[in-house]
C-alpha cells in the first residue's frame, strides 16, 4: 500500500475526515432532477457512500470507486443501513478496466484534484471510455492550492483533460461552503 493509501485508510479508520459529509451536496440533488429517469451513475472516490446512497435511494444503479478499504467497507455498511444496494469496488480511478459502460452520470467530489498530472490523464481516459453522448459529468475540485499546494485542480488543467469529449456547462463556486476556493464543472459528453 502506498503512503497516500496509507493516509487515507488511516483517516477513515480512525476519525471521520472533514470532507466525508453526512449530507449530499445540491449541486448533486440538481443534477439527478435534469434526469427524466433514473440510470446508472458512476461516484469516482465514493470515499463513505454518501452520494452513491442518495443516488441509489433515488432510483439509480450506482457503482462507487475508492482506494481505501476502510471507506469501501463503511459505505457497505452505510447502504446496508440505508437500505440499498451499491456496486462498490476497492480500486484506482484511474485503471477501470473491470466496469462497463457507459454511465449516465458520473460524479466526482474531490478525488481528481488529488491525482498527480499522470494519473488525471489516465482518469480523463477512462471517463471517455465509461461515458456516451449525453451522459453528465459533476465534478468538485479546488480551484486554488491546498494542504501544502498537493490538492489543486485549475480551470485551464481541466479544460485541457475533458474538453475534446465534454462540453463544459457550467463553472460555478460550491453552493453553501465557507470556503472560495472550490469548484464545481459541470460538462455533458459530445
Amino acid at each position: 500500500m502506498n503512503l497516500s493509501k496509507v493516509f487515507y485508510n488511516s483517516l477513515y479508520r480512525f476519525t471521520k475526515p472533514d470532507w466525508d459529509r453526512d449530507n449530499v451536496p445540491a449541486e448533486i440533488t440538481a443534477l439527478i432532477e435534469k434526469f427524466a429517469r433514473p440510470g446508472r451513475a458512476l461516484d469516482l472516490g465514493c470515499g463513505t457512500g454518501t452520494n452513491s446512497i442518495y443516488l441509489a435511494q433515488h432510483g439509480w444503479h450506482t457503482t462507487g470507486v475508492d482506494f481505501s478499504p476502510k471507506a469501501i467497507e463503511l459505505a457497505r455498511d452505510k447502504a446496508q443501513c440505508a437500505g440499498v444496494r451499491l456496486d462498490l469496488h476497492l480500486g484506482d480511478v484511474t485503471r477501470l478496466d473491470f466496469l462497463r459502460g457507459p454511465f449516465d452520470a458520473i460524479i466526482d467530489v474531490g478525488c481528481l484534484h488529488g491525482l498527480d498530472r499522470e494519473s488525471r490523464t489516465r482518469y480523463a481516459e477512462q471517463l471517455r471510455r465509461l461515458t456516451r453522448p449525453g451522459s453528465k459529468f459533476l465534478l468538485f475540485g479546488f480551484a486554488r492550492p491546498v494542504f501544502f499546494g498537493r490538492y489543486h485542480l485549475g480551470q485551464d488543467e481541466v479544460r485541457v483533460l475533458f474538453e475534446s469529449a465534454f462540453t463544459f456547462n457550467s463553472v460555478r463556486p460550491a453552493i453553501n461552503r465557507d470556503k472560495e476556493d472550490v469548484v464545481w464543472y459541470d460538462l455533458t459528453r459530445r
